[in-house]
């Protein structure tokens, strides 16, 4: 059995998730009006990465006999300034989702709860890879900037993602 607290945690993991992809998916809204496809289909595969971890946390409480108690997700912001400042709030965002999965590990350990550890381990390193993929965009940005014929190389390349 699932311990309350981690649950609770969890159940709080489940929303944060289908808020990265709220976040994401606004992103990608704004990057198509920006005729910046690559980067809004980025961004929307971002957004379908993250409600895949919301499921992984979903399924994960169901295993472990506990409940899913889904809860209310903030509206994410519409307007942003340019790409490198939509990957710097990518990046800033990313960290943000790591202390979250942090803490959530260390409640784990707190409790005892070996299962959950074993789990989120998955998440801890994912949270790696993350953070290195906005930040190499994120300082590819900065290099190229937001205008020109670099910006619309790195739009198509974004693009490609999946693609592979």
């Amino acid at each position: 059995m699932l311990d309350a607290h981690v649950q609770n945690a969890m159940n709080e993991q489940i929303k944060n998730e289908l808020y990265s992809a709220y976040l994401y998916l606004s992103m990608s809204a704004y990057c198509e009006e920006a005729s910046l496809p690559g980067f809004a289909h980025w961004m929307r595969s971002q957004a379908q990465e993250e409600v895949q971890h919301a499921m992984k946390f979903f399924k994960y409480i169901a295993e472990r006999g506990g409940r899913v108690v889904l809860q209310a997700i903030d509206q994410p912001p519409g307007e942003f300034e340019s790409p490198t400042a939509i990957f710097a709030e990518t990046l800033a965002h990313e960290e943000k989702v790591t202390a979250m999965i942090h803490d959530l590990y260390a409640l784990s350990v707190e409790q005892k709860d070996y299962a959950s550890q074993v789990f989120l381990q998955w998440f801890v390193e994912e949270q790696v890879e993350e953070e290195a993929n906005a930040t190499e965009i994120l300082e590819t940005l900065k290099r190229i900037g937001d205008k020109g014929h670099a910006l619309v190389m790195l739009d198509r390349q974004l693009g490609a993602r999946g693609a592979e």
